[in-house]
């Protein structure tokens, strides 16, 4: 987590008194205890009034993962993306990730190796002979490596914690969530309790 709205569940908590409230959240902000804070946010949850939540923000540097991923990712509209760009990054050292279906068999893992190793030749050749990398990349698996900062509301989070730390969820962006849930959890625990099982699994 690269970021994240300082004190993030006072700050939903303030929001949401607020709205119930002749004080100012800034006053609200600072009255309020740790046991309000839980309460709060615990029932305006339940309630499904979630717009409040939506004041705490988190920021993520995502590395490590494939295009597979990054594509399932950025279907998750109310988020902000800046994704490593492979029209301008050369790809001829690109790693690729491997599913553990694949890795676990010798013979599948070959295959990918293989598959995979004759992409990237192809994409050296085709940039040597002047083509430019925007097109070059055309060949490259989606299983190649890249990097995102994603920035999403707590509110968001929680519809992508449910979506994606589901049991049917595809391997690669379950095992993101997870990391992205735990670091959210260190700051924010309350708001994301319900996901915390996904944590002791």
């Amino acid at each position: 987590m690269l970021s994240y709205t300082p004190n993030p569940e006072r700050v939903v908590a303030a929001a949401i008194r607020q709205c119930r409230s002749s004080k100012g959240a800034d006053v609200i902000y600072k009255e309020l205890t740790d046991e309000d804070i839980k309460r709060l946010i615990r029932l305006c949850i339940k309630m499904g009034h979630l717009s409040p939540i939506e004041h705490a923000s988190f920021t993520f540097l995502i590395e490590g993962i494939s295009r597979v991923t990054s594509h399932q990712l950025v279907r998750h509209r109310i988020a902000s993306y800046s994704q490593q760009s492979h029209r301008v990054v050369d790809l001829k050292n690109a790693d690729f990730i491997i599913p553990p279906s694949i890795a676990s068999n010798a013979e599948a893992r070959k295959i990918f190796e293989e598959i995979v190793g004759y992409a990237r030749r192809g994409y050296v050749k085709l940039v040597k002979m002047g083509v430019p990398r925007e097109d070059a990349r055309y060949i490259i698996p989606q299983a190649v490596e890249t990097s995102i900062v994603v920035t999403m509301n707590a509110r968001e989070l929680l519809h992508f914690f449910n979506l994606r730390l589901a049991r049917d969820a595809q391997w690669e962006i379950r095992e993101m969530a997870k990391l992205m849930l735990k670091e959210v959890f260190k700051v924010a625990p309350t708001i994301f309790e319900e996901f915390k099982k996904y944590l002791e699994s």
